[in-house]
């Protein structure tokens, strides 16, 4: 259903520094990009997820409440990707782990402050 993500930014290379460290850990590249604007996916049939300098012309902020998650196959892949992000320098927002229900989740703050989960079923 979600055709795509995107987090605004206010430095276009940082962030696309590190969310091709970060994204290129599960295997997505980058699919479009712009002076303004760089996407990346796994497949161009599955959504992808942005990083943008606002339309606007205003400084890009966080929303508070808004998150933007990243599915994995496995608790040792939410664990990794969580790994990447704080060793690429975003902040904790909740450690790996079991949530009740089967969902098994890590939240973590990018370096433009937007909140990201990486998560897994069952």
């Amino acid at each position: 259903m979600i055709g795509y993500v995107t987090v605004g930014t206010n430095d276009i290379q940082r962030a696309a520094a590190f969310y091709d460290a970060l994204l290129g850990s599960i295997n997505a590249k980058r699919f479009l990009e712009s002076e303004r604007f760089v996407a990346w996916t796994v497949s161009p049939t599955q959504p992808s997820f942005g990083v943008i300098i606002p339309f606007d012309g205003q400084p890009a902020t966080i929303g508070n409440g808004d998150m933007t998650a990243f599915v994995m196959d496995s608790p040792a892949k939410v664990d990794a990707f969580y790994a990447k992000a704080i060793a690429l320098g975003a902040t904790d927002e909740g450690a790996p782990g079991p949530r009740g229900g089967g969902f098994y989740a890590a939240y973590f703050r990018d370096l433009d402050g937007n909140k990201l989960n990486a998560f897994c079923m069952g």
